[in-house]
């Protein structure tokens, strides 16, 4: 191993990011969203989100040179990176050696075993977190993968692109509310903790991010009998914004079921002519709820 580069040196600073890629003749690869974040105020926001302590754990998702990942050691009791980037691996075992409460996992989140790594890595902890600066091409399967798998998490503190993180959080009626709102809302409570300018990476991204914290319900924000028909009416309800409820619930239980459409919604008390961005998740649970019983679709 070369000579590292030790935690006394913080890692996420213009300068020490430079030298570590010019150390490592390491260069960006576009299909993968590597941006790395080189402002320690935004770093310390960032830990500062996720609660941590030395009773508690953080999955870090895409490290990059561990910028993020040396703040976090500082603050929690266990870390595992998960990095996807083979290249990055020495690098990080290198700058972080002299953290040992750090794990570095080589491999895809979305094809690793999250349940085995967390148990694994993370046993006889009172808590675990997901701390990420997410590339911005994978940001929504990875959250619907921590979502979807109800992984045992506190808390879900990511940087990932401003829209995205606005969608994330908007209320019903505004042109920013969408099925990723309901997705991520029945699962959470989502909370805008900053914004990032495009200027703050190496290289630069054409946009800006946003810090989001996803805090983990004990249980779903609305109760429903089949998750899965649930999220395909949400989206059903979005197919064309621009569309009614009832227009685009056609498309969903077919022509020949349309004539049912108006006095389905009408028995739950929803306007058929209005859009599905202005329903709210108690909204769709009803309508879910009244389409499962009325057989539809068919």
């Amino acid at each position: 191993m070369t000579e590292g580069f030790k935690a006394t040196a913080e890692v996420g600073s213009p300068k020490r990011t430079k030298d570590i890629i010019a150390k490592y003749g390491f260069t960006f690869k576009k299909s993968l969203g590597q941006n790395f974040l080189i402002d320690q105020n935004i770093l310390n926001k960032i830990v500062s989100a996720a609660e941590l302590d030395e009773t508690k754990g953080a999955l870090e998702i895409g490290p990059g040179i561990g910028a993020l990942t040396q703040r976090l050691a500082q603050t929690a009791g266990r870390v595992t990176a998960v990095e996807i980037d083979n290249r990055l691996i020495p690098i990080l075992k290198d700058v972080l050696s002299d953290t040992p409460n750090v794990h570095v996992e080589h491999g895809d989140v979305l094809k690793l075993d999250l349940p085995g790594l967390m148990e694994k890595q993370f046993a006889g902890l009172s808590g675990v977190s997901v701390v990420a600066n997410l590339p911005y091409y994978v940001t929504t399967p990875i959250l619907m993968k921590l979502l979807e798998e109800k992984l045992p998490l506190e808390h879900i503190v990511v940087m990932i692109q401003k829209e995205v993180a606005q969608r994330m959080a908007a209320k019903p009626g505004g042109k920013e509310y969408g099925s990723l709102s309901v997705a991520v809302q029945y699962y959470c409570q989502p909370e805008l903790v900053c914004i990032v300018p495009h200027t703050v990476f190496i290289p630069q991204p054409n946009v800006d991010s946003a810090v989001i914290k996803l805090s983990l319900r004990d249980k779903p924000a609305v109760e429903v009998e089949d998750e899965a028909f649930f999220f395909r009416t949400v989206q059903a309800c979005f197919a064309q914004r621009r569309k009614t409820i009832a227009n685009n619930l056609t498309a969903y239980v077919g022509k020949p079921n349309r004539e049912l459409l108006g006095p389905l919604l009408e028995g739950i008390g929803i306007d058929p002519s209005r859009r599905g961005e202005t329903l709210s998740l108690a909204e769709f649970a009803s309508l879910s709820h009244a389409l499962l019983k009325a057989g539809l679709p068919a």
